[in-house]
């Protein structure tokens, strides 16, 4: 049996991309062992495959990067496998580094165009280093894939790589309702699930919800401006109308995820990696039948437009964004959202994913 070790600095539990690919290709005959960060708040893990979380002592920054990548070089190194997979920029160096010296074969999954996430626009030093570290090592790996044709027609023009698409998808699940830990009627409401950072539109939101009778403003997730969006809704005395439910888990998520009538992905166009963006979370709400309302950015666009599930922000002025909104909420999504759900599986990813690990190079 052949062993992958699949890598990624974030904490294994949250990540479903991750976990998906993990299971694809435990069920496919793999032995997996995935590494991942240990928080403090980590949550223990029930997995058919083996994990192993790494302590760090920087919990940010290029000294948590650095502490990260240099244990994870010495566990991949003296750990026995047959193949690396390492998912996004910050793991590849060590996985790179060992695939060398072992001569393994490594597969990369790049999860977003790393160098142009927002959180690097003013730090030209840090962004520097992601991109010179990416254009070194990028065109030499052969086994790549991405989440969205996007980021993969990208990479393939400037580097002349041969990256595959395989699309975040939720697999295949019934649907599951639970209740929300807050008293309501009949209001309408409006979900966002996932990071809580800048461009997500989350401001946009809290300002939209002042012109907006009879919705509730539901934001699920954590982040960086966590704190200052709830400042900002008890400023403009929202707060029986904007709730934080903060983190949770792809288990609980998936049973208030339905609950929702309308489920936002209205990020910013802040450079590349937005722009290109496909999150995975527009297609957990179509998998909850509930509509959608994302950003005129390339991919999200591209998906409402093909399965019919939703609308394109038409204009980012509060007042404006809260009529279209009115009217969205007023149509009847059910017969193309039962329709999009059954195409927009995970399962339909699987054959092309474990293509790419059977045809290694």
């Amino acid at each position: 049996m052949k062993k992958i070790i699949v890598s990624i600095t974030n904490d294994i539990s949250t990540d479903q991309r991750v976990e998906k690919v993990c299971n694809t290709l435990l069920n496919a005959g793999y032995e997996i062992l995935l590494i991942g960060k240990k928080n403090e708040n980590s949550k223990p893990l029930e997995r058919n495959y083996s994990t192993k979380r790494i302590s760090v002592f920087f919990k940010k920054g290029i000294l948590f990067y650095a502490e990260f990548n240099l244990k994870l070089f010495f566990i991949l190194l003296f750990t026995k496998k047959n193949m690396l997979l390492a998912n996004d920029l910050d793991t590849l160096l060590p996985n790179y580094l060992v695939s060398l010296l072992q001569r393994k074969k490594i597969v990369y999954d790049s999860h977003e165009l790393f160098p142009e996430i927002p959180e690097l626009v003013n730090r030209p030093f840090a962004k520097k280093f992601w991109t010179v570290l990416e254009k070194t090592i990028l065109p030499k790996l052969k086994n790549t894939y991405t989440v969205c044709n996007s980021i993969a027609t990208f990479y393939n023009d400037k580097y002349a790589t041969d990256f595959k698409t395989i699309i975040n998808l939720p697999t295949k699940k019934g649907i599951v309702k639970t209740t929300f830990p807050f008293n309501y009627t009949d209001e309408k409401i409006i979900l966002y699930q996932g990071a809580i950072n800048v461009g997500r539109g989350l401001e946009l939101m809290i300002e939209t919800m002042s012109f907006l009778e009879n919705c509730i403003f539901v934001i699920i997730g954590d982040g960086d401006i966590f704190e200052s969006l709830k400042e900002k809704a008890i400023t403009k005395n929202l707060t029986h109308k904007v709730y934080f439910l903060g983190r949770k888990n792809p288990k609980e998520l998936h049973k208030i995820t339905p609950l929702a009538n309308l489920g936002i992905s209205i990020e910013e166009d802040l450079g590349l990696n937005y722009r290109f963006a496909l999150p995975n979370k527009i297609f957990d709400y179509i998998q909850a039948n509930v509509p959608i309302l994302v950003s005129d950015l390339p991919e999200m666009k591209s998906v409402v437009l093909n399965y019919k599930v939703g609308e394109i922000v038409t204009n980012r002025d509060p007042k404006k964004l809260a009529h279209q909104i009115e009217n969205l909420l007023k149509k009847d999504f059910t017969i193309t959202l039962e329709k999009a759900k059954k195409s927009l599986i995970w399962e339909h990813q699987e054959e092309l994913l474990l293509s790419i690990f059977k045809e290694a190079k």
